[in-house]
């Protein structure tokens, strides 16, 4: 597999989740009851995602089973912190808090 994912689709990249997602979860010696037990999720919940059924799971449920596999600590790998820019000051060296393109 590639680590270039901008090809896929959403329902792809949720579907390739899921699938990874079960790994976590059978690796933690964790059935899909105990998940759904642990995360307020319903078992059909947890097969549907793990199975590539369930193409839209919101980012609440998956930060939700995460937890449940000992994985939440990971996002800082998903999204690390980024080094300061001095792209992100003004010319009165405030903090940039938006982008605005100048209009043509």
């Amino acid at each position: 597999m590639t680590d270039d994912y901008t090809e896929y689709s959403t329902p792809e990249l949720v579907r390739m989740l899921g699938a990874r997602f079960k790994d976590y979860r059978l690796r933690a010696d964790l059935t899909q009851k105990e998940v759904a037990e642990t995360t307020g999720l319903s078992v059909l919940t947890i097969h549907r995602f793990e199975n590539g059924t369930a193409t839209n799971v919101s980012l609440g449920t998956f930060l939700l089973l995460l937890k449940a596999v000992g994985c939440i600590n990971d996002l800082k790998e998903l999204m690390p912190e980024q080094p300061e820019s001095p792209y992100l000051y003004n010319d009165k060296n405030k903090k940039a808090q938006r982008v605005r393109h100048k209009k043509l």
